[in-house]
């Protein structure tokens, strides 16, 4: 099944979809969740027909860095198109579509070679939790850098443009906490499965990923330590989000991109 049609239609709606509630934040335009969420829904669909021609082989599922990265772009997309029903966070579609429409066009244009074969149901959960934990972290940081710029707005008490749509600060704050518990017990499930399901997690192909995993964890878990404890907030909050983020990004990608461009290993 050609899947360059799909890709446009989803790229189409996924770019219109951002580009309209960054309209809406920006009030030049007026909100409209519903068709910022039926354009979302139209991409997602096509995502997944183009998800799952990349990954599913005839000889196993091909995991490299861009059907990877498809993937990622997918579950973060279907789970703030779900969350956006019951909480306002509809707003991190911002950055969240265009990056979708990004992976897209990297899966199609730039299809890796990687190939998981002999998977066993162990290591597919282990796959699917690390991948759910970095789509539920992933929403965070988008939401962190939403509530930076709040932050930093309401201190210099300019109160109107995006300021004025966003939800309250303290909404803001909550949502990103629950984010973030999100994301913690799904990255502790999978750092846990990785360790039962995977013969040597400190193998030589491995072990960046692992050690950058865990100290993602940390920083995370000292972060909602400070907040119940210390009553950390604001901007430590946003530091310490983008920071875990951003070492889970290079564990997450990073190490693909060393294993299958510099290395050329092929799993």
């Amino acid at each position: 099944m050609p899947a360059l049609p799909f890709a446009l239609v989803a790229i189409v709606c996924y770019l219109a979809a951002g580009l309209w509630q960054s309209l809406s934040l920006a009030r030049r335009v007026t909100e409209r969740p519903n068709w910022v969420r039926g354009a979302g829904l139209i991409a997602l669909l096509c995502h997944t027909l183009i998800v799952g021609v990349a990954i599913i082989g005839p000889y196993g599922l091909h995991l490299g860095l861009t059907q990877s990265a498809a993937l990622v772009g997918w579950l973060v997309v279907a789970l703030l198109l779900l969350a956006s029903l019951f909480k306002p966070v509809l707003n991190a579609g911002v950055c969240v579509f265009p990056l979708a429409a990004v992976t897209i066009v990297g899966v199609v244009g730039m299809p890796s070679r990687m190939i998981e074969s002999g998977v066993s149901p162990g290591l597919y959960f282990h796959i699917l939790s690390s991948i759910a934990a970095f789509s539920f972290l992933a929403i965070a940081a988008v939401q962190a850098a939403l509530l930076g710029f709040q932050h930093h707005a309401l201190k210099r008490r300019h109160t109107g443009g995006i300021v004025q749509v966003l939800p309250p600060l303290t909404r803001m704050e909550q949502l990103l906490f629950e984010l973030i518990w999100c994301g913690m017990l799904l990255l502790t499930v999978a750092i846990i499965s990785g360790f039962v399901f995977l013969d040597n997690l400190f193998a030589q192909h491995l072990a960046h990923k692992t050690i950058l995993s865990l100290l993602a964890w940390l920083i995370f878990a000292g972060l909602l330590a400070g907040h119940h404890y210390l009553g950390w907030r604001g901007q430590k909050a946003v530091r310490w989000t983008l920071a875990g983020a951003g070492v889970l990004v290079l564990a997450f990608f990073g190490t693909k991109f060393v294993l299958e461009y510099i290395f050329h290993y092929n799993a």
